[in-house]
């Protein structure tokens, strides 16, 4: 992987000398509540890339000979149990493999919050979205609104509509 860039929560960035520190607010999630994080991602060489190479030092990239070839990041997430003090560490590899080619492929909830994370960059000006529209944002949010039994998804797509041109 050439680059990533986390979509929203740059208020709760966490230096990385902070992750172990059970003492540090790094956004904390509620039991029996969901949260959904998505990563714009660029492949190494995929023409996708947004910064420049860095001359000196560690491009960020994973090594591609084995046994970390296939791997395309690393997940390290803690988490406390309600009633804990002291967090836990998760670890698992992120593969290649496990890359979706075309969006229509994707699950309806993927393609929901990828609207809406267009939307809320879109409101932010638009700087990662290239050409991506409002009228695409609506476009992919109509496309998966799916199974919709208290009707926030139809809402969501209320609030782009005017902001379209449809």
């Amino acid at each position: 992987m050439a680059e990533y860039r986390l979509i929203g929560y740059e208020n709760r960035k966490l230096k990385r000398e902070d992750f172990n520190n059970d003492k540090i607010d790094a956004g904390e999630i509620g039991a029996g509540h969901t949260v959904t994080a998505l990563y714009e991602i660029a492949l190494t060489g995929s023409g996708g890339e947004r910064l420049e190479n860095l001359r000196y030092g560690d491009k960020k990239t994973a090594p591609s000979e084995p046994p970390y070839g296939e791997e395309l990041a690393f997940l390290r997430l803690r988490y406390k149990a309600p009633d804990g003090d002291t967090s836990k560490l998760l670890e698992r590899p992120l593969l290649r493999q496990a890359i979706i080619e075309t969006l229509d492929k994707t699950s309806e909830r993927y393609r929901f919050s990828a609207a809406v994370a267009a939307f809320g960059q879109q409101l932010r000006g638009g700087k990662y979205l290239e050409e991506f529209s409002y009228n695409d944002i609506l476009s992919l949010a109509r496309g998966a609104r799916g199974d919709d039994q208290f009707g926030y998804r139809a809402e969501f797509i209320k609030l782009v509509q005017p902001l379209s041109s449809e």
